[in-house]
């Protein structure tokens, strides 16, 4: 019987199961996937702890990007059949030897991508695709700041910007961090431990400042994001590792500036199966095409989900994780 991890309680990381599930049978529009690789992302520690409460409760199997083999679809598939190498994101399962998923949800993979690089990269990079092209289109001469920089979608931003023609700058907070998001299109990094990213910014810039802040760490770099800013600059937010932005008042976008503030999600990015398509395509094109590297920075195996959700969350892990079933 395949294994999965499921989590019955919310919590910390020891409520991560490492169970025998049953895997029945695709439906109409499902697709059978053996897993080969499953991404490691912080949103899924959000669902863990009921931050993002599960869509059908508990119990439920954490994950949100995979790559692997398709091994039986249901009725209504024609575009995959047994054998095909596919890849997945923003679809709740992942961690499992073996999942049901619906068949518009995947992507096939291209043989110039491994399914490691898949799993490791469709979630991370479909987020860089939709920040850098779609949320704030990045275009040459653009000024951007990056938080988080030596994390997985972190090094992929830092690359496919620089790839853009953009000046990026980025925050991270110890020298190894700083040394690898600067071997990864990074053209300053501040540490944001010992700076005040503000001031750096100021003197980056020549006292410009920004045309975006993409911002995944929230509490801890509000509302001083805002303040690295151009007038008329806009403010991504899109995740909380250091907890949920306090509420504001809207009026401070207009006393920092007349400022643009949004706060995304890939799901919404990629509802649609025409964009899901275009975001992967761009995707790998970039890393086929070598702008952009994804280099897989700790393995776990599945079993180890608990050590694995452990390490990320207390800051031990730089760049990209996978777990492997």
């Amino acid at each position: 019987m395949p294994k999965a991890i499921v989590i019955r309680a919310h919590g910390g990381p020891q409520v991560l199961s490492y169970e025998d599930v049953a895997t029945a049978e695709p439906g109409k529009g499902e697709v059978r996937v053996r897993n080969r690789a499953v991404g490691l992302n912080f949103i899924d520690v959000y669902f863990r702890t009921g931050l993002y409460p599960a869509p059908n409760g508990l119990p439920f199997t954490p994950g949100n990007e995979g790559a692997g083999e398709v091994i039986a679809v249901g009725e209504g598939v024609e575009n995959l059949q047994p054998g095909d190498r596919v890849a997945y994101a923003g679809t709740l399962g992942a961690y499992a030897e073996e999942r049901l998923i619906a068949a518009d949800r995947l992507v096939r993979t291209p043989e110039a991508i491994s399914d490691e690089q898949a799993a490791a990269m469709m979630l991370k990079g479909m987020t860089a695709e939709y920040l850098l092209r779609r949320t704030f289109k990045v275009k040459p001469g653009d000024t951007i700041l990056y938080h988080a920089a030596a994390g997985g979608v972190g090094l992929i931003v830092g690359q496919w910007a620089k790839h853009l023609g953009a000046t990026v700058i980025g925050t991270a907070s110890t020298p190894e961090k700083i040394a690898l998001a600067l071997a990864h299109g990074y053209d300053h990094v501040i540490d944001y431990s010992k700076e005040d990213f503000v001031a750096r910014v100021r003197e980056i810039t020549g006292g410009r400042m920004c045309d975006v802040v993409y911002d995944s760490v929230g509490k801890d770099t509000f509302p001083a994001s805002l303040d690295c800013l151009r007038p008329m600059g806009m403010f991504v937010s899109f995740g909380q590792s250091s907890g949920p932005i306090p509420s504001f008042n809207l009026a401070i976008l207009s006393q920092k500036g007349s400022l643009f503030a949004t706060r995304p999600t890939l799901f919404t990015y990629v509802a649609e199966r025409a964009n899901l398509e275009s975001a992967a395509a761009n995707l790998f094109s970039v890393v086929a095409g070598g702008a952009v590297k994804i280099e897989i920075n700790q393995r776990y195996a599945l079993a180890d989900a608990a050590k694995a959700h452990a390490d990320l969350e207390g800051r031990k892990t730089t760049g990209t994780s996978i777990l492997l079933p």
